[in-house]
């Protein structure tokens, strides 16, 4: 993929169609679209962030084609995280592993057997943070958790993918206007050497929609409701698709399903879709 216009082709009758994307609330995108555009991509699993809904909604809205594992956040209308799949899971996990975002609604994980062997996939939506502040200091220990568990996964694991909207632009590449964010929450040094570190031989992760893309800007996924920033592809990159490198190596395309227009949009992020061809879901 080399733009975010990239259209969405037909699958491989071998792939596995996995996408996130940041909803901003579920029952809004519903009524903005949401559900033509899901009916018409052939996805396998569906992962989504800031859900903000009763479960019973979304279960509601998603239908009952779906197997649906949903953090619900504590905060009503907060957060909320959910992985939506044709398959059924063989095991869930619902949170981090740490009590104290137990109930944060940012992090749920989901097992499947794909010909024998495991396939872990979380949905993950990282706090969006504000400089020098206490949420900041949250989004830091959750990033902290997320290192070890990343580390965790890769090890106890055949493949692991996580994905979502993990609010971090991990270079320059990766927001249009760079240099008026260097101090602000996002685009942190602090943060985006947690992002080296996931990508580094230590850890082992993949950047799976950057390796794709290639040293390009951008393509973003998410664009402020605001001004012309779509319009003008005035964007960050900061949802996500992390790999364990041979589950990586099996990622055909990468698609940012960009809505046509601004009123065409059911989020202010684009659903990121990839396809991993040599894992076959099981009927």
């Amino acid at each position: 993929m080399s733009s975010a216009q990239t259209l969405i082709s037909s699958k491989h009758p071998e792939a596995l169609r996995i996408a996130t994307v940041n909803v901003n609330g579920i029952r809004a995108a519903y009524r903005r679209g949401m559900q033509e555009w899901l009916e018409d991509r052939d996805i396998d699993i569906l992962c989504l962030q800031e859900v903000r809904a009763p479960d019973k909604v979304v279960r509601e809205l998603l239908g009952d084609s779906w197997h649906i594992l949903h953090a619900e956040a504590a905060a009503k209308g907060r957060a909320g995280v959910a992985v939506a799949s044709r398959l059924e899971p063989t095991e869930t996990r619902e949170h981090i592993g740490d009590e104290y975002f137990a109930s944060a609604g940012r992090w749920v994980e989901a097992d499947f057997d794909l010909d024998g062997t495991t396939l872990s996939v979380v949905s993950a939506y990282v706090h969006s943070g504000e400089a020098d502040s206490p949420q900041q200091q949250d989004k830091y220990r959750f990033l902290d958790l997320m290192s070890a568990r990343l580390t965790e996964l890769r090890r106890t694991r055949d493949h692991a993918l996580v994905v979502g909207d993990l609010n971090v632009g991990h270079t320059t590449r990766d927001i249009r206007n760079w240099k008026g964010n260097l101090k602000k929450a996002g685009f942190l040094p602090e943060e985006r050497a947690y992002f080296d570190h996931f990508f580094s031989d230590a850890v082992g992760w993949v950047d799976v929609h950057r390796d794709l893309a290639g040293d390009v800007d951008g393509p973003y996924t998410w664009w402020s409701w605001r001004g012309k920033a779509f319009d003008n592809d005035a964007g960050w990159r900061i949802d996500y698709h992390l790999a364990t490198p041979e589950l990586a190596t099996a990622a055909t395309t990468a698609v940012v399903d960009r809505a046509h227009s601004w009123e065409a949009r059911f989020s202010d992020h684009a659903p990121l879709v990839v396809d991993y061809k040599l894992l076959q879901p099981q009927d």
